[in-house]
């Protein structure tokens, strides 16, 4: 029992750390699960309560901006003035934004959680897309702020997170790479990443924790478990995005890239070698 508490703390500390830097959360989940031997009755809803940990992060780092968002989005119900409240037009584009990561979760998160959550899989999404975070890193200029973003930059972004869903990608990653192609600067580019992943994150959370209720063959000592997991990744994950955020102002993405890269070849080389 000592050992599924200490294995759920490391967890939510892998997750904490990693659910907001772009080297993929879901990746080295479904890496601790495969080479720790780490199993709950569903894994998957052990991962999700998880990510709630750091949506609470999430939410209670960036509180006054969603408070500014709402309010602004509510007011455009009644008083539309998109062309000169900044706020309302960037409370759409976060709406919007949303809208596709939403639908393709909805029609294909279970083929895509089934079919894609092994090692291998993880091994090759983690070098591809640090590649692609590279070649986003180094080519393209960084010169907008998220307050001149457009509805094309949101959507591009918006559709950039259905990826995420595929283990080894990164949320963060991918949405900050989509981010940095429309010309974001990285800081920028990070905080409308984060924010996107709000709703999307809650949803999941939300009918994976009710799935997990529901279920009669989870005991109720794996509850505590699962909190041990939720409490270290909101903790972690809090500091991961105020330091995270505090880096980019002055350093680029490489350290990302060199570390999915050889993580990545590492894990081919351990599954390569295990046959």
């Amino acid at each position: 029992m000592f050992m599924d508490y200490f294995y759920s703390i490391l967890a939510g500390i892998i997750q904490g750390l990693t659910e907001f830097l772009p080297v993929s959360s879901s990746g080295h989940l479904v890496l601790f699960h495969d080479f720790l031997g780490f199993d709950l009755p569903d894994n998957v809803a052990f991962d999700v309560v998880l990510h709630l940990g750091t949506l609470v992060a999430l939410v209670l780092f960036f509180f006054k901006d969603i408070l500014k968002y709402l309010k602004a989005f509510i007011q455009s119900l009644y008083q539309w003035n998109l062309k000169n409240n900044k706020d309302q037009l960037l409370a759409w584009y976060l709406l919007l934004g949303t809208i596709p990561a939403a639908v393709m979760g909805y029609f294909f998160e279970s083929e895509i959680e089934t079919g894609l959550r092994n090692s291998l899989f993880v091994a090759v999404s983690l070098i591809v897309v640090g590649l692609l975070l590279w070649f986003a890193d180094s080519f393209f200029a960084k010169t907008k702020q998220i307050q001149e973003m457009t509805l094309t930059n949101s959507l591009i972004i918006g559709f950039a997170q259905t990826l995420a869903l595929i283990p080894g990608v990164s949320r963060s990653g991918i949405t900050i790479i989509a981010g940095l192609s429309q010309r974001l600067k990285r800081t920028d580019a990070a905080r409308f990443s984060f924010l996107l992943s709000i709703p999307i994150v809650f949803a999941a959370g939300i009918k994976k924790t009710i799935d997990l209720a529901n279920d009669a063959a989870f005991a109720s000592s794996d509850y505590l478990i699962l909190l041990a997991g939720f409490l270290s990744s909101a903790i972690i994950g809090y500091l991961c995005i105020k330091y995270f955020l505090q880096f980019l102002q002055e350093h680029t993405l490489k350290v990302f890239v060199f570390y999915r890269i050889a993580l990545g070849t590492i894990i081919l080389l351990i599954i390569l070698f295990s046959k």
